[in-house]
Order: C-alpha cells, then sequence, then structure tokens
C-alpha cells in the first residue's frame, strides 16, 4: 500500500542535493509497494549552521510516478532559484509514496499532508483512520479548513489544535512527543506515522499502530553499536558524533544506508533529536504521567543492495522467475536431511519442533491467507492431509473475521504471508490467539508481524520478491485481523511468511520462515513456489512419526531435492510461452481448469493473468465444469487445461474430450510424453512439463503460466512490476 520514509542527519553535512537524492531514492525503494502520487519535505535555508530558521518546510507533491515528482521538484527549484549546493549540518526530510483510499490521485491529496497555511505540522501516513469524518466534523467547528478529500489531514490540523491549545497563553510548554501522544489519543484505525514540524526544527517524532515501521541507524560509534539496547536520548547522544536515522515502512528503503535497525512496536514512539533516539509506549489512558523509556534491541538485516536491483533483467517479475531454482533451493537449505544406510530420510524445521506433538493432537488445522498465499495454502493441503490424518480447513482472512468463523482451542491455525504484515490475516490471528489455537506463521519477512506474533514458525528463505499480489510481506491487512481473531479463541497460531521480523512472524506461537528472499514485483513468483515447498515440508513434519508412510515421504524428499534442476527444465519454455502469449494478445477471457493438486495452479495461473495483463481470467475447478462454466465455452474462448499425471489425470482426459466437443479452443498442459495422448487429432496446444511426485507438480505447473502472464503483459505494453491498482503488501483493510 503507502509507503512513508524519512531521512535525518545529525552533526553530518550533506548538501540539499544529496538529501533530495536520499528521499527520492527511498520512495523508489517503496514503489514496488503500488502507488498512485508521491510527496517529500525538507527544510528551508539556514541563518547559520548551527541555528535553523524557524520557517516552514519546503513541501513538493505530485500524481502520477516517481519521476513526475523529481521532475516537478527540479522544475521548482529551477524557478525559484534554490541552492542545492547549501549544506546542512542537521535536516529532516520526509517523503511518502501513496495508494490512493480516500480521495482520487491529485497533489492535493498526496503526501505529506499539512495543518493549514504555514505548515506548522506536516504529517506522511500508511494507513487508515476510520474516525476521520467525526475528527474532521471536531476540526471544522473550531475554525479548520480542508483542502484534500483524505482521510491522513485531520492528523497535522488535530496535531495543530493540541500545539495551539497547550500554548494558548503564548509561552511554548509542550514538547513535540506531548503533541504527538495527545493526537494519538483521538486516532482509531490502523496507521503508521511520521511528524516534522518547524516548531520543533531538527526533530521528527514516528508512531504505529497496526502498520509496519522501521527505523534504521547509521554511524554510532563502536561502543554504542556493541550494547545493541536504545535506552534514552541522552544515552546516544552523549558525544557528538555525526549520525544518520532513516524511518521506513520497508526495508527495501533501509538497506543501502544501514542494516542496523529496530521494528517499531505497535503504540511505541519514537522521537529522533540532537542525535538521540527516545522510544516511548503510547497509553491510551488521558492524563497519565509522562510514559516510561522502552529498551529495544536493534536487529541485523538479512538483505543484500544486490536483491534489489534487477540485474541482467527487463523487468523483477522476469527476474523472479527465472531465480526460482536459486529460492527453491534456498527454501530447502539445511531442512532436508538425505539420511544413510542406517538414517531414514527426513525433514528438520527449528520453528515448529517444539510444537509438533500439539499439531499431530490437534482435532484440525485451520490454513488462513490471502490471494496466492491462500492458493499456495490450498495447493498443500491434500498431501498434509494424507501425511498428518488431520482435517485441514481453508479460510479467507477476511471472510474469516467478518463471520467470526469458530476457531477452538484444539485447532492449529497456520496463516500463511509473504510479508508478515497482512492487515486481514494479523485480525485472524489475533481472534485465533484469543481462542486458544495455537498459531503457527509462514513467512518470508524475518520480524514481521506475523513471525513475531505467531507461536511457531517457518520462513520460506525464498529471498526478495520485488514483482505485488502475495501476502508473503506478513503485513496483510486482512491476514492480521484474520490472527487476531484467532488467536482470541484460543488456536495454536502458527506462521508462514517471507518476511523475518513481520506482524505475523511476531504475533504467532510458532512459524516457519519461506527463506524465498525479497520480492520485489508486485506478482509474486518465487514466493508462491517457495510457499508450496515449505508446507509440503510441514506436511512431511507432522507425518513424520507414521511408519507406514515412510516410503511415501522418502519419495517426497527425493522429489524435493530434485525439484530446482525440474524448474531449471521448465523455464526452458520461455520463448515457448512468449509465442503463447502472442497468439493471446487481443484476446479479452481466459479460462484455467485444475483438479486435485493442481485446481490450486489453475486459481493461481489465472491470478497472475488477470493482475498483470489486465485480461480477464478465470480458474475453474474441473469437476465444476458442468455446473456452470460449460455455458462459455465456444470456438472463439481460449482454455487452459492441466492435465499432468495424477490420480485425476483421467479426469482430466475427459474434461478434454467434452470442452473439444463444443469446439473450443484448447491449451492443454501435460506431462512429457503425453503430448499426443491429450491432442490425439491435433486439436489443442499442448505444453508438456516434466513429471514429479505429486505433491510438487504444481510447483512446477505454475512456472509456465507465470511466464505466460509475463510475456503477455509486456506485448500489451503494461507495467509489469506494478500492476493497474494493485499493491504488493496490504497493510489497510
Amino acid at each position: 500500500m503507502c509507503g512513508i520514509f524519512a531521512y535525518l542527519n545529525f552533526h553530518a553535512n550533506k548538501e540539499r542535493r544529496f538529501i533530495l537524492d536520499v528521499l527520492f531514492n527511498g520512495l523508489r525503494r517503496l514503489e514496488y509497494r503500488g502507488y498512485d502520487s508521491a510527496g517529500i519535505a525538507i527544510d528551508s535555508s539556514l541563518l547559520s549552521q548551527n541555528c535553523p530558521t524557524s520557517s516552514p518546510p519546503l513541501v513538493f507533491r505530485q500524481a502520477g510516478n516517481i519521476e513526475s515528482l523529481v521532475n516537478s521538484v527540479n522544475e521548482e527549484i529551477a524557478n525559484t532559484e534554490l541552492n542545492l549546493e547549501e549544506v546542512f549540518y542537521f535536516h529532516a526530510g520526509i517523503a511518502h509514496t501513496r495508494w490512493a483510499t480516500h480521495g482520487e490521485p491529485a497533489p492535493r491529496n498526496s503526501h505529506p499532508q499539512s495543518s493549514g497555511p504555514g505548515d506548522d505540522f506536516l504529517v506522511v501516513h500508511n494507513g487508515v483512520i476510520t474516525n476521520y469524518e467525526v475528527l474532521k466534523e471536531t476540526l471544522v467547528r473550531h475554525g479548520f479548513t480542508f483542502e484534500s478529500d483524505t482521510d491522513t489531514e485531520v492528523i497535522p490540523k488535530l496535531a495543530k489544535f493540541v500545539f495551539d491549545k497547550a500554548n494558548e497563553e503564548g509561552e511554548q510548554t509542550v514538547s513535540f512527543c506531548e503533541v504527538v501522544f495527545e493526537v494519538m489519543r483521538h486516532l482509531e484505525g490502523a496507521y503508521a506515522l511520521i511528524f516534522k514540524s518547524w516548531r520543533y526544527p531538527n526533530e521528527l517524532v514516528a508512531c504505529k499502530r497496526g502498520s509496519p515501521l522501521l527505523l534504521g541507524v547509521k554511524e554510532l560509534d563502536q561502543d554504542m553499536s556493541n550494547t545493541h539496547v536504545f535506552k534514552d536520548a541522552h544515552f546516544l547522544s552523549k558525544n557528538d558524533h555525526p549520525k544518520e536515522f532513516f524511518l521506513s515502512s520497508d526495508p527495501h528503503a533501509l538497506v543501502e544506508h544501514t542494516k542496523k535497525v529496530l521494528v517499531i512496536e505497535d503504540e511505541e514512539v519514537v522521537h529522533l533529536k540532537d542525535g538521540g533516539v527516545d522510544i516511548l509506549k503510547f497509553e491510551r489512558r488521558s492524563g497519565s504521567s509522562r510514559p516510561a523509556s522502552v529498551e529495544r534491541a536493534l536487529s541485523v538485516l538479512e538483505m543484500e543492495v544486490e536483491q534489489i536491483s534487477k540485474g541482467k533483467y527487463d523487468h523483477y517479475m522476469q527476474k523472479e522467475i527465472h531465480e526460482q531454482p536459486e529460492s527453491l533451493t534456498t527454501t530447502m537449505r539445511g531442512r532436508l536431511i538425505r539420511g544413510g544406510s542406517s538414517k531414514p530420510k527426513t525433514v528438520l524445521l527449528g520453528g515448529l519442533k517444539d510444537h509438533l506433538k500439539t499439531i499431530r493432537r490437534s482435532r484440525r488445522i485451520v490454513f488462513i491467507g490471502c490471494g496466492t498465499s491462500y492458493n499456495a495454502a490450498l495447493a498443500s493441503r491434500p498431501i498434509l492431509e494424507e501425511l498428518s490424518g488431520i482435517p485441514v480447513s481453508m479460510e479467507i482472512a477476511s471472510d474469516l473475521w467478518d463471520r467470526q468463523g469458530p476457531i477452538y482451542r484444539e485447532d492449529t491455525a497456520v496463516f500463511v504471508s509473504q510479508s508478515g504484515e497482512t492487515a486481514d490475516t494479523l485480525l485472524a490471528l489475533d481472534y485465533a490467539r484469543e481462542n486458544g489455537a495455537l498459531c503457527v506463521g509462514i513467512t518470508n519477512t524475518v520480524g514481521s508481524s506475523i513471525a513475531r506474533k505467531t507461536d511457531c514458525g517457518v520462513h520460506i528463505n525464498a529471498g526478495a520478491e520485488i514483482g505485488v499480489a502475495s501476502t508473503k510481506s506478513g503485513e496483510t491487512a486482512d491476514t492480521l485481523l484474520a490472527l487476531d481473531y484467532a488467536r482470541k479463541n484460543g488456536a495454536l497460531c502458527v506462521g508462514i511468511t517471507n518476511t523475518v521480523g513481520s506482524s505475523i512472524a511476531r504475533k504467532t506461537d510458532c512459524g516457519v520462515h519461506i527463506n524465498a528472499g525479497a520480492e520485489i514485483g508486485v506478482a509474486s513468483t518465487k514466493a508462491y513456489t517457495s510457499q508450496i515447498v515449505v508446507m509440503v515440508m510441514l506436511a512431511l513434519a507432522i507425518g513424520s512419526d507414521t511408519i507406514s508412510s515412510q516410503t511415501r515421504r522418502e519419495a517426497i524428499i527425493d522429489g524435493l531435492l530434485d525439484l530446482p534442476n525440474k524448474i531449471r527444465e521448465v523455464l526452458k519454455l520461455d520463448e515457448e510461452m512468449k509465442d503463447l502469449a502472442q497468439l493471446l494478445i487481443e484476446e479479452q477471457s481466459l479460462l484455467v481448469f485444475g483438479r486435485g493438486y493442481n485446481y490450486a495452479t489453475a486459481l493461481e495461473g489465472a491470478l497472475k493473468v488477470k493482475e498483470v495483463s489486465l485480461m480477464h481470467s478465470e480458474g475453474i475447478l474441473a469437476g465444476e465444469m458442468k455446473h456452470g462454466p460449460l455455458a462459455l465455452v465456444d470456438e472463439n474462448l481460449p482454455i487452459a487445461v492441466i492435465a499432468t499425471r495424477d490420480a485425476c489425470f483421467s479426469k482430466q482426459q475427459s474434461v478434454i474430450q467434452q470442452l473439444h466437443a463444443r469446439k473450443g479452443r484448447l491449451i492443454v498442459m501435460c506431462s512429457k510424453g503425453d503430448a499426443a495422448s491429450v491432442s490425439s487429432s491435433g486439436s489443442c496446444r499442448a505444453i508438456e512439463v516434466p513429471q514429479v511426485e505429486d505433491c510438487l507438480q504444481p510447483v512446477v505447473n505454475i512456472v509456465p503460466l507465470q511466464l505466460l502472464a509475463y510475456h503477455l503483459t509486456v506485448l500489451r505494453g503494461h507495467n509489469v512490476d506494478q500492476p493497474r491498482n494493485l499493491a504488493k503488501s496490504v497493510t489497510t483493510q
């Protein structure tokens, strides 16, 4: 969704040109999250090196992409003859990419939003303020006028109201933090906020509730970096060593500056002042004494700058599709035990080992996710039921939260999210925990909310994914809502996410990180395949105490070990899928039929086509073909059928014959050597893929559909990495 970024330098001489470049590059690192406008605010000139003027900052806002903002800023600077070489000993700048929720994309609706004439307070915001209409009415009654259609504008105006009221007698006694605390007491909803004010020069205040926010620290002296703990502002400002601070909603914007980060928790307020960091815990009750300082440990970002570059590829999505052999290897590294003459092959998932007995005793396992993460869980359901003998149900996070469906203490709730910050998933997680369920997290984002909140988990280790439509972040709004719901009901909550340290990773009882690496493309590719592999390994771990399935488990482990080679083989279909995309470029719709393990492949393949190429596409369970979808079939409609060899192969052959009898334009994905049998009369186009264990076939089968979606998008002239209206990490409902 939206992205926020801030940069503050202390005792470090930086030219205005450099400061602008830092802010612009921060926004470029955030643009993969999805946006339709952007803006920045920087300080105006200094009277002297050590004494800033008390004058309003310079605010630039623009609809469109980041480069539109850059060009607009450069034009305005040229017209005003602003000195780009001017050096700032201290400076605080903020920046924002906006994904419209309230108000159309336009400069007046872009951030930073202002308190009014004079720009006393500026705010950048990620999230949604649910009570903004009530606050707006109150502020209007007190004489405030509003220029935008956003919910955000009430925040800086409320800060101005609090500031003015506290200083009615003309004597400034209220601190910046105190202003923000009073503002927070009136806000409802989810948000991450950064405040800037010329009333408090060289200071920034940030706070969060339900949306991700990180603090990056650079150039601490050796003694301080060894302690790894923030105590209060005096601790960090006891000397005048140069320091740089960065605030961001996403680690991708921090990694090129520093790897020392602090994940800000809900209800925490971070005050940057005089080279120090003060972290305070917000208490909602008014009239309380000064909140106590919070001691927090620094973390180290496990990410390299190279992971968030395109390298030799034209687009992030293309890069991430072709990275899948390596990302799958990383996901499995250290987790598959090859065994030997006296030891069986097995799986080791450190994040789950202490909870396996509890999971095996569960009455049922409930998978909860959104979008691509939901599809990955669906692909893994059959093998989990087969090896564990436990009923597995599927829940879309927002639907579980809306229904308040039953979750029991005897349940294990598994939360699947790339980012670990999916809002609806986090709500469901909290609900599951309140109901006593064991919560397991599967995520690719270390330190995400889902990673922190679940009882245990597994990291998918898929690497950076920069391309938008997955909840691998662990911060997806609907998933977080479902998580909260599951926790309330006492279920064991397991997190599966790609983002270590994300909200879902933190909230679940345990979990598995998918380790897919950073994924930048909006359309999730490598995180999806890594999620399936992690959940297959989860099934192997849960079923490892059953002797009768030993042969089956060892065959799957052998298949997992060879899976990267199979993906390399499938990637050789790239040109063939490009040719197919050329044939489909003018089509308006595509149906994809799947069954068994590959029903999820049909859903995910159709999702990829629709979200990036903007072609209507629908994944359909082949068993439901006669219950409605068959009415759509004619000689003009392209139809893809997934018919690789598994228990459903003969049924899929029947589907192909029925569609052919109705003159359907068929594209059939089949196992190598089966092209003749699925297209005996040459009536369809066959795509041959290598055959693997049935539970791993969805990993192989999705790759040609990913390639098809990519090439369709490029040929149609659309933006592959930033699909229309979509965001990478859905941190609001």
